[in-house]
C-alpha cells in the first residue's frame, strides 16, 4: 500500500517553506501525506532511519529534512522542490 511520508523538522527553514506547498497539495488533490517531525520525535526519527539505505542513496549519503518518500516505489525528494514536482510525485 502506498504511503507518502513527509519527514520534516520544526526548526528547519526548508521544511517551513515546504509546509504551505504540502497544505496546498492536500487541499487541491485530496492526497494525504504523513507528516513526521523527526528532530523532536524519536519514533519518527527511527522510522526515517529505517529508510536510510534508500534515503541516503538518493540524498547524498545523508538523512536530511525535508524528505518526501513514497514507501511503495521508494521514489523520493530531498530538500525543497517546486510545487508541480511535488504534485507529480504525489500523484504517481
Amino acid at each position: 500500500m502506498k504511503r507518502l511520508l513527509f519527514f520534516y523538522a520544526r526548526e528547519c527553514p526548508h521544511c517551513r517553506r515546504m509546509i504551505p506547498l504540502v497544505d496546498r497539495l492536500e487541499k487541491e488533490t485530496g492526497v494525504a501525506l504523513e507528516r513526521l517531525e523527526v528532530w523532536h520525535d524519536e519514533k519518527n526519527a527511527d522510522l526515517m532511519r529505517s529508510f536510510k539505505s534508500v534515503i541516503g542513496l538518493k540524498c547524498g549519503g545523508q538523512l536530511r529534512t525535508p524528505t518526501f518518500l513514497n514507501t511503495e516505489t521508494n521514489d523520493l525528494f530531498c530538500g525543497e522542490v517546486e510545487y508541480e514536482a511535488l504534485k507529480a510525485w504525489a500523484l504517481r
